[in-house]
């Protein structure tokens, strides 16, 4: 088939947000009635319930469990951080690639420690995106190409995908793409990222106040803001969650970079993270507000500020409780149990 030429790189994207699969409201409704009849007061395992409905409303079908999890890591790099916007030097991005594959980085040992598959995408770092400050981070047709690379996470088939993020400078996107979406300037969602000094959070700040004015007057699209401010790990993020979505398998988000991805989304359709949950919030200042934006409520609070799914990999511990709960514990009728008079 030849393509329209009128057809634009963003098109099919448009098209997977507008045909978004609902969750199966028969699940929930049986996951709630079953949940009311385990030996346990009504609603005493607080949230843990909340999530075993949530697993049950999302997850295609199949059984409450996580047998499957992924943590998939996507990996970029940016032209921003020759700004002088990160604590550390772009250098970072490879080193880092090779310390995942010989396991010697936080995810690795979380991963072990939880049973947890991970899979590390390269998206170039060796070639760091557009400096958003001088004009677009990728052109449309390379942000839809990252998106759709984002979508191969799910072909191992994960019953739930833990979504994460590494590259130097990120964080500076992340903070344009909100102040891009939501306003407030860029002082309301700069933060100290990897740990930068007062002149390293001076130089993040004017870099986004810089970004914002170059690209001002194109940031009306959603899919222009991630083009334009964002990077390929962002936006092949946003295809992760996007297929996820799709094959109706539960996301669960990292941190503040992650969470970059998925405000694009709802910017474009407030209901396209009804089947993600945040993992935590983080240290970065601004993620709460992050986060209560999006209207997804942390399941951690820890101070995490790594990325690479680290609080998505811990959070994955809760789910499997709450699934091993949901279908593991007996019905007050199985144990012989009387209920509540």
């Amino acid at each position: 088939m030849i393509a329209s030429p009128d057809r634009r790189p963003f098109d099919d994207v448009r098209h997977l947000v507008a045909t978004l699969p609902s969750g199966d409201t028969s699940a929930a409704i049986a996951a709630r009635s079953r949940q009311a009849e385990l030996t346990k007061p009504a609603g005493s395992l607080g949230r843990l319930e909340d999530i075993a409905v949530w697993l049950a409303t999302w997850n295609g079908g199949r059984a409450i469990a996580v047998n499957r999890p992924l943590a998939a890591i996507f990996a970029g790099a940016h032209g921003v951080a020759a700004r002088g916007v990160s604590a550390y030097p772009s250098a970072v991005n490879a080193q880092m690639l090779a310390n995942f594959s010989q396991g010697g980085a936080a995810i690795n040992q979380l991963c072990k420690t939880f049973d947890i598959s991970l899979r590390v995408f390269d998206l170039a770092v060796d070639i760091p995106t557009g400096d958003i400050c001088d004009g677009p981070a990728m052109s449309e047709r390379d942000c839809a190409a990252n998106m759709a690379f984002g979508m191969e996470a799910l072909a191992g088939e994960p019953d739930l995908l833990c979504l994460g993020d590494m590259g130097i400078g990120n964080t500076t996107a992340a903070a344009a793409i909100y102040a891009a979406l939501w306003g407030g300037g860029a002082t309301a969602w700069v933060g100290a990222g990897t740990g930068v000094d007062a002149d390293g959070l001076a130089r993040k700040t004017n870099a986004v106040e810089t970004a914002l004015a170059t690209h001002s007057g194109h940031l009306g699209d959603p899919l222009a803001v991630l083009a334009r401010l964002g990077g390929r790990e962002i936006a092949a993020i946003a295809g992760a969650i996007l297929a996820a979505r799709h094959q109706r398998v539960p996301v669960i988000l990292d941190g503040y970079v992650t969470t970059a991805a998925a405000a694009v989304l709802h910017a474009l359709r407030p209901d396209a993270l009804d089947h993600c949950l945040a993992a935590h919030c983080s240290a970065e200042k601004a993620h709460a507000n992050v986060l209560e934006r999006l209207g997804l409520t942390p399941l951690l609070s820890l101070g995490l500020r790594l990325g690479e799914a680290s609080g998505a990999a811990l959070a994955v511990s809760i789910v499997r409780a709450a699934a091993a709960l949901h279908s593991g514990m007996a019905t007050f009728a199985e144990a012989g149990v009387s209920g509540r008079v």
